[in-house]
């Protein structure tokens, strides 16, 4: 019996405005379809800049949609990003889909450990429990007990990953988005995300992700989606 999806693309597609070089339209993405059910992981292939990470924000909500559609099941229901509001989203964010950027944003000094425990947090975990689950992730991640209460945008690139990391997959969303989580760590760091993407994955997450390194790509992926790049529009 087919799987119900937990995210399900028709037809989306994408262009930017550059209003400050004349109004100058740049189309990124077009015609994209596509379903991913729980314990699928679709990986997204295509050369940079085709547009992978603007479909990953783009099922985040980050991006007002265009032309197409892009549901999300949340809450035993379905979710259309194109009709929701700005509270919608943020719930589905905080619920059901994680999202694993290249790139750590955080409020500047805020300790590591209340940066992990935020999404806990948020979820209605009081703020003690939050900050112990944060610490076993922290040391599950390889971070030294001494950096946990340091602000990470002192850390390495490497370090703030981990820490990125930690934070997106402390809740059990069950939709998870992936922009390259491997890109910055080490061989043995990277086997470990590597392992956690794949326990998600078979815990029942549906993922969709980005991963340029041939054998992460194979160790995760279930099947791909190929994104092609577009041509500048008059």
């Amino acid at each position: 019996m087919k799987q119900v999806p937990m995210v399900r693309v028709r037809g989306l597609a994408k262009t930017f405005t550059l209003h400050q070089q004349g109004g100058v339209r740049l189309p990124v993405l077009a015609d994209v379809s596509f379903d991913v059910a729980a314990g699928e992981c679709l990986v997204l292939n295509g050369p940079s800049g085709a547009g992978k990470s603007t479909l990953l924000r783009t099922l985040y909500g980050n991006y007002r949609l265009q032309t197409g559609s892009v549901t999300i099941r949340h809450d035993g229901k379905f979710l259309e990003l194109g009709g929701a509001t700005p509270q919608q989203v943020l719930d589905m964010r905080r619920r059901t889909v994680g999202y694993v950027s290249q790139f750590l944003r955080v409020i500047p000094r805020v300790a590591t450990l209340d940066v992990v425990a935020d999404p806990l947090i948020a979820r209605g975990m009081d703020a003690t429990s939050a900050r112990e689950r944060a610490g076993e992730w922290l040391a599950r991640m390889n971070l030294p007990e001494r950096l946990w209460h340091l602000p990470p945008a002192t850390f390495s690139g490497g370090e703030q990953q981990r820490v990125n990391i930690a934070r997106s997959m402390i809740v059990d969303y069950p939709v998870l988005l992936l922009d390259e989580p491997t890109a910055s760590l080490d061989a043995d760091n990277r086997r470990l995300v590597v392992d956690l993407v794949v326990r998600a994955r078979e815990n029942g997450a549906a993922l969709v992700g980005i991963f340029h390194d041939a054998e992460v790509r194979e160790a995760v992926a279930t099947r791909g989606y190929s994104v092609e790049p577009l041509r500048e529009a008059a």
